[in-house]
């Protein structure tokens, strides 16, 4: 008990207003984001409520952080203050021993004692200090940064709890109004893209709704292209394409009146283009083609047109263009792109046998035999290496070199190389007289 006493001593009574915080709290608290563990004269007391000092001690880390937020929760409602915050204490230095220095919990720990400090104490550096500590947990959290490989029920929780801290830090002056919308905007957009592969599309749609009401509340109406592509994505997914179409023109148009040249912009016309090259209406197609040469050239001057980036789009174009009946336009890109494809992708690339099997197939069509198996024995070469031979699409660009191959005028082809082949090989493999004569007297 002499290390709670003395923990306890070094409090001053309710009515001071002391200007710092007591060196014991602050050496387990005020570490930052590279904290080593916490102090073992405050985490390993034993409490008061009956807990033998070996038993206690060997209580795991997870089991003493229980014990002591609801020890605190107890104290506060008894309005015991100074146990209470002396318990909210424990709890921050027990949450960094086991959540680590990057959680969510760590800031909800700062955040809740900076509250007591505040509220119990009026002690106002001290709920300060803790609600800068808050703060600068809060962005590393991994739930607020990104809630993908989370299980997705535990995001939300995180997502809706980080809301409740920052509304706190906010209160006590531990964040300013910028930090505040900074943050909350990155929580709405998280939860929205949350609710998304939940499959709630009207809480998604809300949360969307509130990132823009924020974006135009901070004076940045330009950043609300983001937003209103994720709208579009949500309105697609539950089959809407007009609603997407909207949304994503929304997007465009603001993309274009900022930054009608950069990567964003490409990326919008891109969408664009594939959203409504997918819609029933005949009158889209005119405006899919416009949004797919405008995106080209965005992805052109942002980007290069080496850049993956640039080739997916020009292949999605192909693909357009394939089904609008444009066949010759489709083929003469795939042929002008090989030689880009093997510089960025490799020679062996799924890229460069996806265009290779596109341009053998048109030959085909086209009735050019020769030429088809050509371009299908390349594909097959490259596939067999990349799939292996029993892969399905290496058996079905088989398939089509083996069908080509039975075509007179390719088989007549392959005899006639099979001549020259074995003319070559026989000249290779019969020494010359002079060489047999050198082989004779060297023996």
């Amino acid at each position: 008990m002499a290390d709670e006493l003395a923990m306890t001593k070094t409090q001053p009574s309710s009515s001071e207003s002391p200007p710092a915080e007591s060196p014991e709290i602050m050496g387990c608290t005020n570490r930052g984001m590279n904290a080593s563990p916490p102090c073992s004269s405050e985490v390993l007391s034993p409490s008061q409520t009956g807990y033998a000092k070996k038993e206690f001690m060997r209580m795991a880390p997870k089991e003493k952080l229980k014990h002591f937020d609801s020890q605190a929760q107890a104290r506060e409602d008894i309005k015991e203050f100074d146990a209470c915050i002396q318990d909210l204490v424990r709890c921050v230095a027990l949450t960094r021993l086991v959540h680590g220095d990057g959680h969510l919990k760590l800031a909800q720990a700062h955040a809740r004692l900076a509250k007591a400090y505040f509220k119990f104490k009026g002690w106002g550096l001290q709920a300060q200090e803790h609600s800068a500590l808050a703060r600068e947990v809060l962005p590393f959290c991994p739930s607020i940064s990104s809630s993908r490989g989370e299980n997705l029920e535990e995001a939300e929780s995180s997502f809706l709890e980080a809301e409740l801290v920052l509304e706190e830090l906010h209160q006590h002056g531990g964040i300013n109004q910028e930090e505040k919308m900074k943050t909350a905007l990155e929580i709405s957009t998280g939860l929205s893209r949350v609710y998304r592969r939940q499959n709630r599309p009207e809480e998604a749609l809300s949360q969307c709704e509130k990132s823009l009401q924020r974006l135009k509340d901070c004076g940045k109406p330009e950043k609300t292209s983001s937003v209103y592509r994720d709208m579009a994505a949500i309105e697609q997914d539950r089959g809407h394409l007009d609603q997407a179409i909207e949304h994503l023109s929304k997007a465009h148009a603001i993309a274009m009146s900022h930054s009608p040249e950069e990567l964003e912009g490409a990326q919008i016309s891109h969408s664009l283009a594939l959203i409504l090259s997918a819609a029933a209406e005949p009158h889209h197609n005119d405006s899919a083609g416009h949004y797919f040469e405008q995106s080209l050239s965005a992805y052109k001057n942002s980007v290069g047109p080496q850049d993956p980036a640039f080739l997916a789009a020009q292949d999605d174009f192909c693909r357009f263009l394939l089904l609008s009946g444009h066949k010759e336009r489709c083929v003469e890109i795939q042929r002008a792109s090989l030689a880009t494809k093997s510089s960025t992708f490799g020679d062996l690339s799924a890229e460069v046998a996806d265009t290779l099997q596109l341009i053998g197939s048109m030959e085909m069509s086209e009735g050019r035999v020769k030429q088809a198996h050509r371009t299908m024995t390349k594909c097959l070469e490259i596939q067999s290496l990349l799939y292996g031979p029993q892969h399905k699409t290496t058996k079905a660009t088989q398939k089509a070199v083996d069908m080509l191959a039975r075509a007179p005028e390719v088989a007549e082809r392959q005899q006639r190389q099979g001549i020259r082949k074995t003319k070559r090989h026989t000249l290779s493999v019969v020494p010359s007289s002079s060489n047999y004569g050198n082989s004779m007297s060297d023996s």
